[in-house]
């Protein structure tokens, strides 16, 4: 049935879930899984528009930051992977839109379903952040397993 398996993670409580479910859907089936945790494009709004403080240093600190974080959401992930006995692959997309690189990761690496935790946000959060999960929904020619 499935033999390759994505699970993105963003390393919240719900995306958690994603993984615990990724994981025990790979170890009973002998599927491999890949874990993919993506970093938003830098936000040109966010730098000072007085021209004070270098571009060059915030987007430097930004990408820091953003590798920090994603090598503690993957290792985090990893684990979790492991306590079901599955040897994952653990992949950083830096400065893309989430549902872009989670769609062409799927595509690159051969991936039959995509698992993914809902948002989790409800009335005004959900209209203002909108969902990753519902863009990849929307567009994935491929099952994609939405996990609450």
């Amino acid at each position: 049935m499935y033999r390759n398996i994505l699970v993105a993670t963003d390393g919240s409580d719900l995306a958690a879930r994603g993984v615990e479910h990724a994981a025990t859907l790979a170890a009973g089936l002998g599927a491999s899984l890949t874990i993919v945790t993506v970093s938003e494009p830098w936000n040109t709004a966010l730098t000072d528009p007085s021209g004070l403080v270098g571009f060059d240093e915030f987007l430097k600190d930004y990408r820091a930051a953003a590798q920090a974080r994603a090598d503690d959401v993957l290792a985090a992930a990893k684990q979790a992977a492991s306590r079901h006995g599955v040897e994952a692959t653990t992949l950083f997309v830096a400065e893309q839109p989430p549902a872009d690189a989670i769609l062409e990761t799927a595509q690159a690496r051969g991936i039959d379903v995509v698992v993914m935790a809902s948002h989790g946000r409800r009335g005004l959060g959900r209209l203002l952040l909108g969902s990753q999960t519902q863009a990849v929904v929307a567009r994935s020619e491929l099952p994609v397993l939405i996990v609450r």
